[in-house]
């Protein structure tokens, strides 16, 4: 009698690399995240669009000059595809978003794609740059201030941590013009010099901005994590441990303080995120930095709506990836998170 054995069949050989992904509490948090933030972006887009066609005029009036006739006028605006309602105008962009199109700009025969990608490097470099600067100096200050709490470098702190956070961006970067680029001719005013080009053309054109955006945020910063600091030196239960055991204030503040202090760091930063962003807008414009803000606002003032809702859904998504890196960089600093995490 034969006995017929079935045949299992054939497995992908990824089929059990894409179940335990699947099973992944990262991969589904990330997934959540991005999922609620689609519809944010949309309501971003919309208010913009909406905000946008809000303003007097239009893009065919500015574009055109106030030389233009009517007849111009009306004429580059079915060109532009302005006499359109203005939900057919949203839903055909949107329409393109969601293909990968951007559409094309107003202005120029340029797609806002490759506008984007031309401009958002400088922006990226003066962001990181302003970070890395705010990181330098506001982590030893706040250590330092943290370790002797009232002392003359904490009460010094606290007066330029005050002044800086009271003083505008555009007023800032008039000073520091002044100084270092009139007065003493260190830093060039205004211009930029690509990466590739020459890396010390490009950090001397990149400095100044990167220092004005860099003080608010470094006493902010300073004052908040010597804040953190300071609770946590007095009132957590391994500090008392740790001093039982004789290791030195130094240690326990650097090696096990400080790293518990970098989570709620995180989170301010995170949501410092967008006022980040937003202050790159300003500090383009007065170092003539051919950034994304500085196209941003050349295309309010041209009413280029396609290059606008461009530049804002970029924005928009940096914010959202930003901050879920955040989200995912606390199990890093504190496993707990990550294993409260899994279990939920």
């Amino acid at each position: 009698m034969n006995i017929s054995v079935p045949v299992q069949p054939a497995r992908w050989p990824g089929s059990a690399f894409v179940r335990r992904l699947a099973s992944s509490p990262t991969v589904r948090v990330s997934a959540r995240r991005l999922l609620s933030a689609i519809p944010v972006l949309w309501g971003v887009t919309l208010l913009a669009f909406l905000l946008l066609n809000a303003l007097p005029g239009d893009a065919a009036s500015a574009l055109l000059g106030i030389d233009a006739t009517p007849a111009e006028i009306r004429s580059f605006s079915i060109k532009l595809h302005l006499n359109e309602p203005l939900w057919t105008r949203y839903g055909h962009w949107l329409a393109g978003v969601v293909t990968g199109n951007l559409g094309t700009s107003l202005a120029s025969p340029q797609s806002v794609v490759s506008i984007i990608a031309s401009r958002l490097p400088v922006t990226l470099e003066l962001v990181i740059y302003a970070l890395v600067l705010t990181f330098v100096v506001s982590v030893p200050l706040a250590v330092v201030c943290a370790r002797w709490p009232r002392g003359i470098i904490d009460r010094i702190c606290l007066v330029l941590s005050m002044a800086s956070l009271s003083t505008a961006p555009y007023v800032l970067g008039l000073l520091l013009v002044i100084v270092f680029a009139v007065h003493w001719s260190i830093f060039p005013a205004i211009g930029y010099t690509a990466l590739s080009t020459s890396l010390t053309g490009n950090l001397d054109t990149m400095t100044l901005p990167s220092i004005v955006l860099a003080i608010p945020l470094i006493g902010f910063y300073t004052r908040f994590l010597r804040a953190d600091l300071l609770e946590q030196m007095q009132s957590e239960d391994y500090v008392v441990t740790a001093r039982a055991k004789g290791v030195s204030e130094w240690r326990i503040l650097t090696r096990h303080v400080l790293r518990n202090s970098f989570i709620g760091l995180l989170t301010v930063i995170g949501l410092n995120l967008a006022t980040l962003i937003g202050a790159t807008v300003i500090v383009e414009q007065i170092f003539s930095l051919p950034g994304i803000g500085y196209e941003l606002l050349n295309a309010i003032s041209n009413r280029d709506v396609p290059v606008v809702e461009g530049i804002v859904l970029v924005f928009g998504i940096t914010v959202v990836l930003v901050n879920l890196l955040t989200d995912l960089l606390y199990g890093v600093l504190d496993p707990r998170i990550r294993h409260v995490r899994s279990r939920s």
